[in-house]
């Protein structure tokens, strides 16, 4: 049974603003999670926040209003391997869906291709969210990832942080599986494109090897409409467009929200405008050729659309 305290009003309900400003048929939002409310599909025990509901109804509704027609579902930490919440959506998104599982040593080789058939194309993993910045323990979770998935065509999907993904850049150059980095690579953007390890990430975007989100720009900047975060865009876009990938991390969950909270307790999502977020980045692009790139072109051939 459910326990948690759910606030009155869903604060993913709030901020979502109008329609985006052009439309780009195949758009696709590469970085959304799905919630139950913990009844149908428990949550994981050693998970960081309690998030309430955010349905897959929900998500579709701001979709068809912002002009995004694909999805990527990322598997959130609060479930853990338990990747039936993403599954069941993907389920009902049929060739609209893509996701991305999170599997551990207990995941077969069938578990494996039941989650491709479903429509997992990635497996993500997420060491920012538990504090584990150490580069060796990255090499080696990152690597073990990367050889279970590979058979099946799979990309790695990895949250960390620039100083750790600086660190790796030389083995990583030797990953059976293509990389895929959450968030910016969480390059800090006060700090702005000079900042220690970014030129390294750019690098290994124009070797083709490396794919970057541009998504979640609160988890790298402070300023009104994140406004540092522009240059840091420009900079991965211009170090190759066709490895750079938007999404929007509805509902934003997580630590992100603020201070943290009692496993007890909800914790609530940001409210962020997901029409505004879609006309930032495409203002990040500069052309529609390029916008056509992140929101449409590269997602469809990463995730097999």
């Amino acid at each position: 049974m459910n326990t948690t305290t759910v606030p009155s009003t869903p604060p993913h309900a709030q901020g979502q603003g109008g329609p985006a400003p052009v439309r780009y048929p195949g758009a696709c939002d590469c970085h959304v999670h799905v919630f139950d409310d913990g009844t149908r599909y428990p949550w994981d025990a050693s998970r960081n926040y309690t998030p309430a509901a955010a349905t897959l109804d929900e998500l579709l509704a701001l979709h068809a209003r912002i002009g995004v027609d694909r999805m990527v579902i990322v598997q959130p930490s609060p479930y853990g391997t338990d990747n039936r919440c993403t599954v069941a959506a993907l389920e009902r998104l049929g060739d609209a869906g893509r996701g991305v599982a999170v599997i551990d040593a207990s995941t077969s080789d069938e578990d494996l291709r039941a989650l491709h058939a479903a429509g997992v194309r990635g497996v993500r993993v997420n060491l920012e969210t538990h504090g584990r910045h150490d580069p060796d323990y990255a090499q080696d979770c990152l690597f073990w990832a990367a050889r279970r998935v590979a058979p099946l065509g799979w990309h790695v999907q990895a949250y960390t942080n620039l100083q750790t993904l600086s660190a790796l850049m030389r083995p990583l150059a030797d990953l059976p599986a293509t990389l895929v980095v959450d968030h910016f690579g969480r390059a800090q953007a006060a700090l702005g494109t000079a900042q220690p390890g970014f030129e390294r990430l750019c690098d290994a975007m124009a070797r083709g090897r490396v794919y970057v989100k541009l998504s979640a720009p609160y988890r790298i900047s402070q300023d009104a409409d994140y406004a540092d975060a522009a240059a840091i865009a420009r900079a991965l876009i211009a170090a190759n467009p066709d490895r750079v990938l938007w999404g929007s991390d509805w509902p934003h969950p997580g630590a992100a929200a603020g201070k943290p909270r009692p496993l007890d307790e909800i914790t609530p999502f940001r409210a962020e405008d997901d029409a505004r977020a879609m006309a930032r980045a495409l203002a990040w692009a500069g052309t529609p050729d390029v916008a056509r790139k992140l929101l449409v072109d590269n997602a469809a051939r990463l995730y097999e659309f």
